[in-house]
């Protein structure tokens, strides 16, 4: 699998990163083979988060045996210093580990969440506490939403995060506004040196009231191999991309791996996309 550097942090991440989302529901035996077949693909970044479920006590289980090998990266989701922090040592126990390379801030995709994760007694500070206590390798910051890419570099006004994780695919690429969202985040991310992973790179559309919930992501993806190689395809052509998370649900984690290895054009992947009249955001409508 490709690898690339990711930003200053220098580590040579695989493309495709260990969505560790898709483990947040699903019993020990399930994940072993999921974080199998990843790792015998060629990955070699994990992330997961306190808010996924039981993830990061399925992944306890491996660290033994791969902690040296993998890039692990994990998130807290509060907003105050104390709670972040209880929340991250909390998540180190789970994971059986003594350490994370990468302690991200998340869901922060709108200023408001910025404010409260950035004030003097904010989530930010407990990141940075955990890095000075050796528990946390770097800081990142990571996003939802259509707001997601001008607030992160906002993010990187306020404190050098080592690494963005933020919205990007095809039909998101299609607004102007979002596009030059984007475009000036690339560009402040690239002057810092920082790592700019994207998310959502499969995503179709929000469930409609009319199609079967057979997947455990929170929107409904594509789910079939040509149309998950177009869009692997698509955003891996970005060069700026470090790295893309697979999607939350272990079913599809085959076909991205498939994807990755066999990528088309990023002219031919947007016109396969194109065709996809129900092609839309999946911020229009978010569970949370």
């Amino acid at each position: 699998m490709e690898k690339r550097r990711l930003g200053r942090l220098g580590h040579r991440s695989s493309v495709l990163i260990y969505g560790a989302a898709a483990l947040g529901d699903v019993t020990q035996d399930v994940a072993d083979h999921s974080i199998r077949q990843a790792l015998d693909g060629g990955i070699n970044h994990v992330d997961v988060a306190a808010d996924y479920g039981d993830a990061e006590l399925r992944l306890g289980p491996w660290m033994a045996q791969i902690r040296d090998q993998i890039f692990l990266a994990t998130k807290t989701g509060r907003r105050d210093e104390e709670s972040a922090w209880a929340e991250i040592n909390a998540s180190l126990e789970r994971l059986q580990t003594d350490r994370i390379d990468l302690l991200q801030l998340h869901a922060v995709g709108d200023l408001h969440e910025l404010d409260r994760a950035t004030r003097p007694d904010g989530s930010l500070q407990a990141a940075v506490r955990a890095q000075e206590a050796g528990l946390v390798g770097a800081v990142g910051i990571t996003g939802h939403g259509h707001s997601a890419p001008s607030t992160h570099l906002e993010a990187l006004r306020r404190y050098p995060f080592a690494s963005v994780m933020t919205p990007l695919n095809p039909v998101l690429w299609r607004d102007e506004s979002y596009r030059a969202d984007y475009e000036a985040l690339v560009e402040e991310v690239r002057r810092q040196d920082a790592a700019l992973m994207t998310i959502k790179t499969v995503s179709r559309r929000n469930w409609s009231s009319d199609t079967a919930h057979d997947h455990t992501t929170w929107y409904e993806p594509y789910d079939a191999q040509d149309r998950i190689t177009a869009a692997v395809s698509w955003v891996l052509s970005h060069d700026e991309v470090t790295g893309i998370p697979t999607a939350g649900d272990v079913s599809l984690l085959g076909m991205l791996l498939e994807a990755e290895r066999t990528r088309i054009s990023a002219t031919e992947a947007e016109r396969q996309l194109e065709a996809d009249d129900q092609y839309s955001s999946p911020f229009l409508a978010m569970p949370f």
